[in-house]
């Protein structure tokens, strides 16, 4: 009896103790790291501003796509993510933002709104994103941004136009602070080209 007493005083004396230091039994967890994507590069426009107003849509995208981690595909068809990691927001809103800032520093969509603003429009630009992660093939690492666009006429509902927008961007250090300013290059490359061809196709949609 006598020795499960002094056992019982040495395990009270020791949570005495934990508890004045301020320790823990259990193991302490790594500080997570949120990574804004990095700002849009595009340049304001000289051409006339046009007469329809867009409204930007989130896309859509898989479960693996939709949430705050940091894509990785290390091995193949395997997806996982960078541990202590993340986005500040989901991926789809990541984009959406990213591409209205385009629209908003080229300047030539003066009406220009997103989803969250619940507003009407002659146009809305969405799709699915069908790829936003980083891959490892024979050693060496891209970053891959793929968005399926889709140009609704808002009016009749109509599909006006879509078109598939695919952006690789290599990177020789595969730590993470380099593999997001790689996803900021490869965004600002897809945010260009989507701004350009959402420019051609809405002045054949709203002369």
């Amino acid at each position: 009896m006598s020795v499960h007493c002094s056992a019982f005083a040495k395990i009270a004396a020791l949570s005495l103790l934990c508890l004045l230091s301020s320790c823990s039994i259990f193991p302490q967890s790594a500080p997570l790291q949120v990574y804004l994507l990095p700002s849009q590069t595009v340049s304001a426009s000289a051409a006339p501003a046009v007469a329809w107003s867009l409204r930007i849509n989130q896309t859509q995208a898989s479960q693996a796509l939709d949430t705050a981690r940091i894509a990785v595909l290390p091995d193949g068809n395997q997806i996982s993510s960078y541990a202590g990691n993340r986005w500040s927001d989901p991926a789809p809103r990541l984009l959406r933002n990213h591409l209205l800032n385009a629209f908003q520093n080229d300047g030539r969509v003066t009406a220009l709104s997103s989803d969250d603003d619940g507003l009407q429009a002659d146009l809305a630009l969405g799709g699915e994103l069908q790829a936003f992660q980083s891959e490892y093939q024979q050693g060496n690492v891209t970053v891959l941004v793929r968005l399926q666009a889709r140009l609704v006429d808002s009016r009749s509902q109509r599909i006006f136009a879509s078109q598939r927008f695919e952006v690789r961007q290599p990177l020789s250090n595969s730590q993470v602070p380099a593999v997001v300013e790689a996803f900021g290059q490869a965004s600002d490359q897809l945010a260009a080209q989507v701004l350009q061809w959402t420019l051609a196709q809405g002045q054949q949609a709203r002369p």
